[in-house]
């Protein structure tokens, strides 16, 4: 099997994405967020969907350079419209904006609509945690394909619907945790399928 280094693939996404009418700053964010997936050991989500996000720029499903649109706001809450822009850049912004608010008040909520993927959910706590904050986040699959029989049912109803907690500690490490109704994500799917294939490549 083919290894890599991590620049060299950082280097790979951002150029692939720049090439797809991605400025230069979305670019940098989303090549960074997919890289880190895999260095902590989530290649679901890492630059195996380079792919998958190029399609999805090319049906118009992704926005590059989309506009981040404040639809509402209270001192502690916000509606963001993320026009279909990249998940990786609109989730970061709304989560910059909340640790904002909740700098300043005590406690914030934010919630976005209408973006692409957001990537590994536990991306997005870990930003709080290094500021002392405790962070909860949430995700749906919106109007995506679904993934998960309700319980007891039969058919895919239902998103993977994540649920990720970031708490502050003075241990060594800091405490973030995931959680979501399912056994094996696609994306995880996906990689063992790659995998498989490269095994049966190699003898």
């Amino acid at each position: 099997m083919p290894v890599f280094t991590p620049e060299y693939l950082h280097k790979v996404a951002f150029h692939v994405y720049r090439a797809k009418g991605t400025p230069d700053e979305e670019a940098e964010v989303v090549a960074t967020h997919q890289v880190k997936a895999n260095l902590v050991g989530h290649d679901s989500h890492g630059v195996i969907h380079i792919p998958e996000y190029c399609e999805r720029i090319d049906k118009g499903h992704i926005v590059p350079g989309a506009p981040f649109v404040v639809e509402r706001e209270t001192p502690t809450t916000a509606v963001i419209n993320g026009n279909w822009g990249f998940g990786f850049v609109v989730t970061e912004k709304a989560m910059r904006m909340a640790m904002d608010k909740a700098n300043s008040q005590g406690i914030a909520a934010v919630t976005v609509h209408l973006q692409s993927h957001i990537g590994r959910l536990g991306d997005y706590p870990t930003m709080a945690i290094q500021e002392g904050m405790i962070a909860l986040i949430t995700a749906d699959s919106g109007a995506g394909p679904k993934a998960v029989a309700p319980f007891g049912g039969r058919a895919r109803r239902l998103g993977t619907n994540p649920i990720c907690i970031g708490v502050p500690s003075d241990l060594d490490g800091l405490f973030s945790s995931t959680w979501l109704p399912v056994q094996l994500l696609p994306g995880k799917y996906l990689w063992l399928e790659i995998v498989a294939k490269m095994f049966l490549l190699d003898g």
